[in-house]
């Protein structure tokens, strides 16, 4: 028998990736409203690896997001400008070839606080106009419903997805969206790294732990958690109505885990580190709660309040394909000595084997490889990448950047991709993170830069917003024209 050279299949969707709380900027224009992104201040004097810290949320903090007008410490408040940049910063994506592009919409400018009568529709124009114009550049959209968007007066209302009112007000929110951008959306998400709650369920659904009873803060997080697996459902139900041949996904921040040693203790520790990682993926594909999850929450004392007809819900609207963020790799170990380094916004015992970025979180490519051929034969689903990649401190010299060490994470994890595929993974693409220099998730810096365009931009907020292609936006283009196969 001849094997073949691994190839990327004929159609693969090479791209990239944003966020709107990250990138648009104009959290006050044309009438949007403060989002739970606008309450995340920029923390200079903390420890860059301390993620918990960086994205904790004080009363004060959400005190001045709703009653303050200034950005000065909340650099996600003008991101890159992205809302007035968008036409020329699509123009340098098309030239670098991507096929399709990830975005989000910001629900609060669609319904500046979650619950308006009717939506506001200078929000609405904008996202038209924005996916138009991918259109007309032959830019496929991948748009995220919930990307840390929420509106933040639901937070204040509800303590956010912990009411059952937030599912009503999603759903209308999503529904809007798929009436008005039916002819030039196909492809959508539902929530953006949907297990993320636990580590900042701020960010991901408006908790704040001030606002839970004393002790119920892990009945209130998966309380809200299940509202959300429901939200995804119906959407998902509402989607494929609505638009004929439209694809959901659900969206898994996808953090594999190696036990530390062969210690059956370390095995087993890492084996329920992953389970717990793929339940959230579990219940969007298979439509119900995994039993050893269950059984987890009762000896928790955890109940959820569970409507009559949401199991049948669960069951009846799975997503079409699974989507994923993949950064790093992460080991666990029962001893207590075990050293533990960053990652995305968690934290792992750190393998001896792998090196490391500037934030500590390590770079382990064979991991992404692992990660497809489990996720693959685990869902037997179309599986899409929609976040990787490195976070640096680029250096801008005589105009240039030379990133040839962001060009090794990606040429590594390429050819990761590559042999995934080969052993018969069905994939259907993959979009960096990210397409350009956006404002860091975690951190709120701007320095700590992943595109392959350069922002002139600092954590300030100091610089002229000058677009810059980096070495590796050459070198990606190439990779796009050969669908993967000159990676040199």
């Amino acid at each position: 028998m001849t094997v073949t050279q691994a190839t990327f299949p004929r159609g693969f969707l090479w791209g990239a990736a944003i966020a709107a709380n990250q990138a648009e900027g104009a959290w006050n224009v044309d009438g949007k409203g403060p989002s739970v992104a606008d309450a995340i201040n920029w923390k200079p004097n903390l420890d860059l690896k301390d993620f918990t810290a960086h994205m904790a949320v004080t009363d004060e903090n959400v005190a001045d997001a709703l009653n303050g007008t200034h950005d000065a410490f909340y650099p996600k408040r003008r991101g890159i400008d992205f809302y007035h940049h968008y036409p020329q910063d699509l123009a340098l994506f098309a030239e670098m070839g991507i096929k399709v592009l990830r975005v989000s919409i910001a629900w609060s400018r669609i319904f500046p606080d979650g619950e308006e009568s009717a939506p506001n529709e200078a929000g609405l124009a904008f996202y038209e106009r924005l996916f138009g114009e991918m259109r007309r550049l032959n830019i496929e959209p991948l748009v995220t419903l919930s990307h840390y968007e929420m509106p933040l007066k639901l937070s204040e209302r509800y303590n956010g997805w912990v009411h059952r009112n937030v599912v009503d007000a999603f759903v209308r929110f999503s529904n809007v969206c798929f009436d008005r951008y039916k002819d030039l959306v196909r492809y959508w998400l539902t929530f953006n790294e949907i297990d993320s709650i636990h580590r900042h369920p701020f960010t991901t659904a408006g908790i704040r732990e001030e606002k839970c009873a004393p002790g119920q803060e892990k009945q209130d997080i998966y309380q809200a958690l299940h509202h959300q697996f429901v939200a995804s459902a119906l959407v998902t139900r509402d989607c494929h109505a609505k638009i004929p041949g439209s694809q959901v996904g659900c969206m898994l921040t996808k953090l594999t885990t190696y036990p530390r040693t062969c210690h059956p203790d370390d095995v087993q520790a890492s084996l329920k580190k992953n389970l717990e990682n793929l339940f959230y993926a579990d219940v969007q594909v298979f439509g119900n709660y995994p039993p050893l999850i269950k059984r987890d929450l009762e000896l928790r004392g955890i109940e959820l309040l569970v409507a009559a007809d949401d199991l049948d819900i669960l069951r009846q609207h799975t997503v079409d394909f699974v989507s994923f963020s993949y950064y790093m790799s992460m080991t666990e170990s029962t001893q207590p000595d075990a050293e533990r380094t960053a990652g995305n916004t968690v934290l792992g015992v750190k393998n001896p084997y792998l090196p490391a970025s500037d934030w500590g979180w390590q770079i382990d490519p064979v991991g992404l490889k692992i990660s497809l051929l489990e996720l693959y034969d685990r869902y037997r689903k179309p599986l899409f990448i929609v976040e990787n990649g490195l976070g640096c401190k680029d250096v801008v010299e005589d105009g240039k950047i030379h990133d040839s060490y962001r060009i090794d994470y990606f040429r590594s994890h390429f050819e990761q991709m590559r042999e995934a595929v080969h052993e018969g993974v069905e994939l259907m693409g993959y979009t960096s993170w990210g397409t350009i220099d956006i404002i860091s998730a975690g951190t709120s810096q701007m320095t700590k830069r992943y595109g392959f365009i350069y922002v002139d931009q600092d954590d300030e907020g100091n610089g002229t917003l000058a677009r810059l292609r980096k070495d590796s936006f050459w070198w990606y283009q190439k990779v796009i024209a050969t669908n993967g196969s000159d990676l040199n």
